[in-house]
């Protein structure tokens, strides 16, 4: 019986890894993707909010939610970055770490993954979510959920 069991346990566990696996995004919007991360990374290091918005839809229906909440559109949320970063010192210097990248449908994927801002006075951390959208064969993001550690 515990010969039985084990063998189940093999099956089930191997078997999740296969279904898990089938999520996966393909290797080139992987890519695609990750180019988009790191040139909001390289604009977000140079100062250049402008550039990093490039990163997200142009459309109203963009949400970015962090720890005050939801903040609609491809322009507020931009206010919130530029308010919340008004100066090159407070945007320090911006890493990022992804822990997972999965396919929801062909155009649409989940990202998530850590941040770490590096400043002069006092660094931040923490956690990210992101819902990307292919549209006309490019990636953008559609919804950002960010959490500072505590």
């Amino acid at each position: 019986m515990n010969k039985l069991k084990f063998l189940l346990n093999i099956y089930l566990f191997f078997f999740s890894i296969y279904l898990m696996s089938q999520n996966a995004t393909h290797e080139r919007d992987s890519v695609q993707i990750m180019n988009v991360m790191q040139m909001q990374e390289n604009a977000w290091n140079s100062g250049n909010i402008d550039l990093f918005m490039e990163g997200y839809l142009k459309s109203n229906s963009v949400v970015f939610s962090g720890s005050n909440g939801p903040v609609y559109g491809w322009e507020e949320t931009k206010k919130k970055y530029l308010k919340s970063y008004p100066s090159k010192k407070s945007m320090g210097n911006l890493s990022f770490k992804i822990n997972s990248l999965n396919s929801v449908t062909n155009e649409v994927s989940l990202m998530i993954g850590e941040y770490y801002l590096k400043r002069s006075d006092d660094d931040s951390s923490g956690y990210f979510t992101l819902l990307w959208k292919k549209i006309d064969g490019k990636w953008f993001i559609i919804s950002d959920h960010t959490s500072a550690k505590q």
